[in-house]
């Protein structure tokens, strides 16, 4: 027989999961809350009004396209307050029409109700931060805007959204993204190409019907830190056709630098939208790299993801010098489009420039470990840790030993560079007024 106390505690555990995985709940809870938050934000808020802030009021499109007025303190130029912005935007909270977590909020014309997958996000109140923003605010924004509220609607429960209102707290200290990029962003003297993940399958593409062969490089801190041990992987580096930003170190060191980059366009999230487009367009790829049978089980994973995908040769990296006019000769003869090699950095950017003339690729991409992740090798950090920006982190906990020099150390070192260029371009710049 089951003691008492055991089936008390069991049956308030089961109570609580099915609260926690409830789907449709009253905004209740956001009102409330959302109510004493404004309370205590209503003397600041007065404050900036008195000091010259104004509101400024846009509509908004609620809960079954219903119109609402989302609010925020703006100065004489109409640019948002720093901090204070944002509070009047608890007031559509208490009334209701918003709630802490939930899809994007959207203008007038941005919402189809004909369209199904707009109703369904269009059934749940928009909240004062989404999954969109948060995933906005650590450049990894990578399916588009609908597609990330319809996921969230259909997976949507209370710990979900505390989840996402906790990384959107953390988030936030990234500081406010802004709405303009310029074309490159510079990095400690390496130039990334400002580009988004969709933009970036189009530009390796883009040989395809103008245009010699492109070598690609993705470009992230330990990279840069090499670059200054190696002066000739800076040269190859900074002289690739397309170079992309990746990780979140690459976004702190931009907003540092005054040179935002746009998204984080790393190798691993870009390889199915490449794999998509090329089954697509009935084009094919060539594996070459990592270590004897991990790149067929890479083949396997396309195989099975994308069946109409050409996978036109695999080949290892392990194959000594000798050898290599063998290799070369392999993807020669395969005619592949696209010629994917994870050699790791620096080795596979200068072998693709040593021999990219030779081969019959439209682009040559330096891809590093992502074999690794597709043949099931190493699994990927989950999501929320994604989202926050600190997949790292989990390579580390994964890897310590091998990681922890490139991780601790390698990010402490470029950090430092990249604070001592902000501090000392000042002054260079003084002096060369001065020299002038």
């Amino acid at each position: 027989m089951t003691p008492l106390p055991c089936l008390f505690h069991n049956t308030r555990r089961k109570h609580l999961t099915r609260l926690m995985q409830s789907k449709w709940l009253d905004n209740s809870a956001s009102r409330w809350t959302g109510g004493i938050a404004l309370l205590a934000a209503a003397p600041m808020i007065c404050l900036a009004v008195l000091m010259g802030g104004r509101l400024e009021r846009t509509i908004k499109l609620g809960r079954y396209g219903r119109r609402f007025e989302s609010l925020r303190l703006v100065n004489s130029a109409g640019e948002a307050l720093p901090i204070l912005g944002g509070l009047p935007a608890l007031i559509p909270i208490v009334r209701g029409q918003m709630m802490w977590v939930g899809p994007e909020a959207r203008g007038l014309k941005a919402l189809d109700l004909q369209d199904e997958r707009s109703r369904q996000i269009s059934s749940v109140p928009p909240g004062l931060v989404s999954t969109w923003w948060l995933r906005n605010q650590t450049n990894v924004a990578f399916g588009g805007q609908i597609a990330t509220d319809v996921d969230y609607v259909a997976t949507r429960t209370i710990r979900n959204d505390l989840g996402i209102l906790i990384r959107s707290c953390l988030a936030w200290f990234y500081g406010q993204r802004t709405e303009r990029f310029e074309k490159e962003a510079a990095i400690l003297g390496i130039t990334i190409h400002n580009t988004t993940m969709d933009e970036a399958v189009t530009e390796i593409l883009k040989p395809l019907h103008h245009g010699r062969a492109r070598q690609v490089s993705f470009v992230n801190v330990d990279c840069i830190n090499l670059t200054f041990k190696d002066p000739d992987y800076r040269h190859v580096l900074q002289t690739s056709d397309l170079r992309l930003g990746d990780g979140i170190g690459l976004r702190i060191a931009g907003r540092l630098l005054g040179s935002e980059v746009q998204q984080n366009v790393n190798g691993t999230d870009l390889f199915p939208k490449l794999c998509a487009e090329l089954e697509l367009r009935g084009e094919s790829l060539f594996l070459i790299g990592a270590r004897p049978g991990v790149v067929d089980d890479v083949a396997a994973w396309i195989h099975k993801s994308y069946p109409k995908l050409l996978v036109a040769g695999t080949r290892h990296g392990y194959f000594s010098g000798t050898e290599e006019p063998q290799v070369m000769e392999q993807i020669r003869h395969s005619q592949a489009t696209v010629l994917l090699v994870a050699f790791g950095a620096p080795r596979q950017e200068k072998w693709i420039r040593r021999n990219l003339e030779k081969l019959p690729v439209v682009s040559a991409l330096a891809v590093g470990g992502l074999f690794d992740f597709y043949s099931g090798r190493i699994p990927r950090a989950p999501q929320w840790l994604r989202e926050l920006g600190l997949e790292w982190t989990y390579r580390l906990y994964q890897e310590p030993k091998r990681m922890w020099r490139r991780y601790l150390l390698g990010n402490t070192v470029f950090l430092a560079r990249v604070l001592w260029e902000r501090w000392t371009r000042p002054r260079n710049n003084a002096k060369e007024i001065r020299a002038i």
